[in-house]
């Protein structure tokens, strides 16, 4: 080898290994990904028979309960809506009781838990 290209030798590798290219070089190959453990839930892995009787027998329970709780709710609308009816036919043409807004208020959250609850089974 020149002289002169001695002299650049070290230049020259400096520069190629700080290359972006260089810089692979050093790292070598990409490590393998991690992939994450796959799930009870995983569509590929079989169902446990055990397992989905008690789901199914949980959303049965779920399905009682709610349908109970709507025959409930549905009961004490009834009831309220009774109050209503005979304290606006005690009260006057003029005035209104605060008992009557009270209870109108209560029968609209009551009406709107009644459909919430209809409209989602899952609750």
């Amino acid at each position: 080898m020149t002289a002169g290209l001695r002299q650049f030798l070290p230049c020259i590798v400096l520069i190629v290994a700080c290359s972006p290219l260089g810089l692979l070089a050093q790292l070598g190959p990409p490590p393998e990904p991690v992939l994450a453990p796959q799930s009870d839930f995983d569509h590929n892995v079989a169902p446990d028979p055990f397992q989905a009787q008690m789901l199914a027998d949980m959303a049965r329970q779920r399905q009682i309960r709610r349908q109970k709780e709507i025959v409930e709710d549905t009961d004490r609308l009834l009831d309220l809506a009774k109050q209503l009816k005979a304290a606006v036919d005690k009260t006057s043409r003029d005035q209104l009781a605060v008992s009557v807004i009270d209870t109108a208020s209560q029968i609209e959250k009551l009406a709107k838990t009644v459909r919430n609850k209809m409209r989602d089974p899952g609750e």
